[in-house]
Parts: structure tokens; sequence; C-alpha cells
């Protein structure tokens, strides 16, 4: 199918607009920090960072704005890779503590050129932003670092509230959407090593749109709660540029919230947020997972909070 066809009109967003976009983006600017918002050319950025319907929020992106490997969907650029920079954790939770932050999230690119996988310098930062306030939430999306279970381990021994990592679509679609270093069951690993070796909430993702059948859909959700999966989030794929991979179709809305009520109602996950606009970092599930950890809120109360303000 053609991948340029016009856009329905669920999927217009609003330009970035507002004294609090301003702000945001000035703070990061002044300690050089990339975000996944800026660099993954995500649709949702006007609305989180000038605070609409809620405080602004940005996801902070780790090691730099270019990534070892090249995945097909994602408009993060690739190779040329430079020096970690020591000054980052630090510079993050400055950074966290002057716009206000009361949840962040972290997520970075891959770095399959450090022997770590760069898993040292992320767990650095998230243990300097619990240094400086330890009431605040930390969400981490992490790569596979290989499959390293070592750099998993530093990850969950930095203590996030949630690890996060996508599994991005079934296992069918893993090539040509991901790069061919990536693999459903690498991610798969990935998510049931944190739930083996800890109590920390587990996430992931799944985009629609790229050729995924519904079966095939239902057996990924079924093998995330095979290993206690808790939280899982749809989205729709849109096409950063035509170099980038096409998309098959625009999933309607109602599709969303079917997939919603199966993974919640179903399978049993914590909490879904599905709709076309939704992302693995997104404002409904930071909600929720504020909510239940911070507030100590029922399960069913925090998915109502959370569709209350971020709509899904």
């Amino acid at each position: 199918m053609a991948s340029r066809r016009r856009k329905p009109n669920w999927l217009k967003t609003q330009p970035p607009a507002g004294t609090r976009f301003t702000e945001i983006k000035s703070t990061l600017r002044d300690r050089n920090l990339n975000t996944v918002c800026e660099e993954a050319n995500c649709p949702n950025l006007g609305e989180c960072w000038s605070g609409r319907d809620g405080p602004g929020t940005a996801t902070f992106m780790l090691m730099g704005d270019r990534c070892s490997r090249g995945c097909n969907f994602c408009d993060v650029e690739t190779g040329g890779m430079e020096p970690l920079d020591p000054t980052e954790p630090e510079n993050v939770a400055d950074a966290v503590a002057e716009i206000g932050l009361e949840y962040v999230v972290l997520t970075s690119v891959d770095r399959d050129d450090l022997a770590d996988g760069g898993s040292a310098h992320f767990a650095e930062t998230i243990r300097a932003i619990n240094d400086r306030d330890p009431e605040i939430l930390v969400e981490v999306l992490i790569p596979d670092f290989g499959g390293d279970p070592d750099a998993i381990d530093r990850i969950i021994d930095a203590d996030p509230d949630v690890i996060a990592h996508n599994v991005e679509t079934v296992e069918r679609l893993q090539w040509p959407v991901r790069d061919r270093r990536a693999g459903y069951e690498q991610s798969l690993s990935v998510l049931d090593r944190v739930n083996r070796a800890s109590d920390i909430h587990t996430k992931t993702s799944l985009m629609l749109g790229v050729g995924e059948y519904d079966h095939e859909v239902y057996r990924t959700l079924s093998d995330l709660r095979e290993i206690d999966v808790d939280i899982v989030t749809f989205g729709q794929y849109l096409q950063p540029s035509r170099s980038h991979l096409d998309v098959f179709e625009y999933v309607h809305p109602d599709v969303f919230e079917t997939w919603r009520r199966v993974a919640e109602e179903e399978f049993g996950f914590l909490y879904c947020a599905s709709g076309p606009m939704v992302r693995s970092s997104y404002k409904a599930g930071e909600l929720f997972v504020d909510a239940l950890l911070r507030e100590g809120t029922s399960i069913e109360a925090a998915r109502q909070r959370a569709r209350a303000v971020g709509g899904s």
C-alpha cells in the first residue's frame, strides 16, 4: 500500500506552543541534553512539552543523539558515535530539578560500540536523580544491551520504579521493522530477567499499522503475560520520511480501544494505553504509575485517573 496517503483526522496534532514548552526547550539546550521527543520526531511533543491537560513532561535520551543501530521505523540518526559525556547524569538531574518534574522518563540510543552498552552510564543517571530527590519516580526505557545479563542487572540495581523495553512489533515483523541485532526472543528475555530478578514494574510497547495480523498481536500479548509484563502500550506507526518503513495501514481508534480491553480484561495487564497517538513514553501511562506507586490507589482508580487526563 502507498505510504504517503492522506492521514485520517484522528492523527492530526497541534504544533508546539506555550510558555512551558519554551521553558523546557531552553533548559535542555542550556545543558546540552537530548530528548527522544525531538530526536524521534514524536507527534506528541507539542502536547507534552506545552503542558496541555497537565504539567509539561519530557523524555530524556541519554548517551548522545546517534544510535549504533538502524531500525527502519526510527528517525534517530545512525552511526558516527561520540564518546559519552561524563557530566550528563548530573546535567539530567539538574534539568529535572529545574523543570520541576515529579515523574522522569529516561531512554537512550543503542550503544553497541561500548563494552557495557552504556548500562553503567544509564544507571549513574538514575542514581543522580534519586540522590537529588528520592521522591521522584523514575521510568527507564532501556535498549536490549545485546542481551547481556550483567548490563540489565546494572539497571535493576539502580532501582528505577519502572523498567520498559519495547518489543516494537510481532515476531514475524521484527525484520524489516527493527535492526537485525534486535529480536523478539532477545527482547522478551530482557523483560523476563527484570521480572525474575526484581519487583520493579515492567512495560513494553507495540506499533500497529506495519502489517501485523490480529492473531499475531494476540499471541504477542500472551507471550508478554507469560513473563509477567505489567504494562503495555499500543500506538500507530507513522513514517518519519520516505526512506523509512512504509505505513501498511492507519488503524482506526476503535481497534485500539478493542486491544486495550483485550490487554486489560482478558490478559490481565495492570494497564494498557492504546490509541493512534500513544507512544511508549506517554503521559497516561505515567499518570497510572504515579497514582499506583506514589498515591497507593487501586489499579482501577489509577486507570481512571490516567484516562481522565491522558485520554487513553
